[in-house]
């Protein structure tokens, strides 16, 4: 039995005669009475009383009826659910972010995301870059935002972002009073320093303690800590000052000026990160947001 079988007999229980059925199913009658008594034939059933006037369905017609209407409207239904799900229109997405992809990747893709894809489920969790490459792997996500290098040939990275580092200083610091000029950073030589935890980025973390080093001094780091806000929130308080990625700025945080430097600082790059083998029909989708931002801000 296929699916044929039960449209000719829906058509022709529907349409009480096997002309009108024939015509709305676009086929001949011939073939229709044919089919209809093949579908008689498999079940051992009749499902229609014919004299040449009319046509009747019987009793288990009518139960049959009913079940092949459901059957139909469920095929219909895995139709419109695989090609809703080719155009990525439905599914799920899991997304990893870092905190600086927060700041400006993150929200306006996500929100275009949501917008153009609203019965997608969207998933979104805050992971390290070395957390984001062992959950892609291990499929707990299927795309990250994350910071290169990584040394994994098994992921496709392309960047997506890329950024300067700023000095945070407290408002009251004698350098906050004008934020239109950049700075030295040979003027923070005698500066306590918060950073970030060097597992975070070790690659990140040495750059900025060898472009200290670069200025003459090597910094007092008199706080480690996670996450930004943290940092701001500790640079507020006069604990010391930071160099933090550009990014930051979004936030808005009271207490705090961010000044440019003169010097040449590490580039900061966000990378959208995701495995060759992945199956997720929405995949692609979301990637392609992400590489109309990145075309759009170039």
């Amino acid at each position: 039995m296929e699916l044929r079988h039960l449209r000719y007999f829906v058509a022709v229980a529907e349409e009480l005669h096997f002309g009108r059925a024939a015509k709305r199913l676009c086929i001949t009658q011939q073939p229709l009475s044919r089919q209809i008594r093949d579908l008689e034939d498999e079940l051992g059933v009749q499902l229609f009383y014919r004299t040449k006037r009319t046509v009747r369905i019987t009793e288990v017609g009518e139960i049959f009826l009913e079940e092949a209407r459901k059957t139909l409207e469920q095929a219909n239904f895995a139709v419109q659910l695989v090609q809703q799900a080719s155009k990525g229109e439905i599914g799920r997405i899991a997304i990893a972010f870092t905190g600086s992809a927060l700041n400006i990747v993150l929200p306006t893709t996500v929100r275009q995301f949501k917008t153009l894809y609203p019965q997608v489920d969207l998933t979104l969790k805050r992971l390290q870059t070395v957390e984001q490459v062992e959950a892609i792997h291990s499929r707990q996500i299927d795309v990250g935002l994350l910071h290169p290098p990584i040394n994994d040939d098994k992921l496709i990275l392309e960047t997506v972002y890329q950024e300067n580092l700023v000095v945070a200083l407290p408002d009251t610091h004698p350098l906050a009073k004008d934020e239109s000029d950049a700075i030295s950073l040979k003027q923070l030589a005698n500066e306590s320093f918060i950073l970030f935890p060097r597992y975070i980025g070790s690659v990140l973390y040495d750059q900025i303690i060898n472009l200290c080093r670069q200025a003459g001094f090597s910094p007092n780091v008199v706080q480690e800590a996670m996450p930004q806000q943290t940092i701001l929130g500790l640079v507020a308080a006069g604990i010391g000052v930071s160099l933090i990625h550009s990014s930051v700025q979004t936030l808005g945080r009271s207490g705090v000026v961010f000044r440019s430097l003169i010097e040449s600082t590490p580039i900061l790059e966000t990378a959208v990160a995701w495995s060759p083998d992945s199956t997720n029909l929405v995949l692609p989708f979301f990637l392609n947001l992400v590489r109309a931002r990145k075309k759009k801000e170039a």
